[in-house]
C-alpha cells in the first residue's frame, strides 16, 4: 500500500537522540514470547516484526495521522477460533482473543485524506511487536477500514503500572461461549497514549488468513494494573500472540506528533 506524502523532503536516519526521543517509549519491557503464535508465513510483508534500531528512519514530513475518537458503548466478546468443535470452549486458540465492537461512527482517523472507521480493538498477550527481542506484557489493536476497504492498525503496548482506562475495559472478561459484557458509555480516546508520535510500516494482520496490505501505526506504552495483566493472561495461559516475521528489507518510520 503507498502512502501518499505532501511535497519533496528530507528523509534522515534514525540518530540516538531521535531514537531515545520518539522510539523509546516503544521498548517493549515486558516477558519473553510465550509459546503460541508460531504461525510462519512466507509471504514477504508479514506482522508483526521485532523492531531493530538499524531499520528505523526518522520522516517528520509524513502526514499526520489525524484521530478523533468519541464515545461509545462496548460490548467485549471472545472471539472464538474453534466454533465448528462442539468441545472447544475449554480449549484456549492462540489465534483467539478478547475483542471489543465499538458503535458505527464512533470513531475513526484520517490519514492523507482517506478517513478509516474504527471497528473494534483486541487484545494480545504478550505483546506481538517487540523491540529487540523484548515484549510487553499485553499489547492493544485498534482496527480502522477505509471505504475501500483497507486496514490501518493502530497498536499501543500495555505494560504493569498504574491504572488507566484500560482496566476498565478488563475488568469482567467475557467468557468464551457466554454472553458479550457491555459497557457503557467509553471514552475512547482515553484508551491511547497522551504521545501520539508513531512508528509506522506496512505488514499484515497477525491471525488466519494472514493479509498482507495493512498499515501499522505503533504508538508509545499504556500503563495497566497488574491484577489486569495477570487476569487476561490466566485467560490465555500460552499466550494469543504471533511470533515476530521477517523484516525483508522493510523500513519502519518513526514519525514525531503531539
Amino acid at each position: 500500500m503507498i502512502i501518499v506524502r505532501p511535497g519533496p523532503r528530507k528523509v534522515q536516519s534514525v540518530t540516538r537522540r531521535r531514537l531515545t526521543a520518539f522510539v523509546v517509549p516503544l521498548v517493549l519491557t515486558g516477558f519473553l514470547l510465550a509459546a503460541g503464535g508460531t504461525a510462519q508465513s512466507r509471504q514477504p510483508s508479514q506482522s508483526p516484526v521485532d523492531i531493530s534500531p538499524g531499520a528505523l528512519r526518522f520522516d517528520p514530513a509524513q502526514p499526520r495521522l489525524e484521530i478523533a475518537y468519541d464515545h461509545s458503548d462496548l460490548d467485549l466478546e471472545y472471539i472464538r477460533k474453534d466454533t465448528s468443535d462442539t468441545n472447544g470452549c475449554g480449549t484456549r486458540n492462540h489465534e483467539e482473543t478478547e475483542e471489543a465492537l465499538v458503535r458505527p461512527g464512533t470513531g475513526h482517523v484520517t490519514l492523507a485524506g482517506v478517513r478509516y472507521e474504527l471497528e473494534q480493538f483486541h487484545f494480545h498477550t504478550p505483546s506481538e511487536h517487540r523491540f529487540q527481542g523484548r515484549s510487553d506484557p499485553l499489547e492493544m489493536h485498534f482496527v480502522h477500514r477505509s471505504a475501500a476497504g483497507k486496514l490501518l492498525v493502530i497498536g499501543v503496548p500495555l505494560r504493569a503500572g498504574a491504572g488507566s482506562p484500560v482496566d476498565r475495559v478488563l475488568a469482567t472478561l467475557a467468557p468464551e461461549c457466554g454472553e458479550p459484557v457491555a459497557l457503557a458509555d467509553f471514552d475512547l480516546d482515553t484508551l491511547l497514549p497522551r504521545n501520539r508520535s508513531t512508528l509506522r510500516y506496512e505488514g499484515s494482520l497477525t491471525t488466519a488468513p494472514f493479509s498482507e496490505g495493512v498499515q501499522w501505526f505503533l504508538m508509545s506504552e499504556q500503563t495497566v494494573s497488574p491484577s489486569t495483566i495477570a487476569r487476561f493472561r490466566g485467560l490465555f495461559g500460552d499466550g494469543n500472540a504471533r511470533e515476530p516475521q521477517p523484516l525483508n528489507g522493510r523500513k519502519l518510520t518513526v514519525v514525531p506528533q503531539s
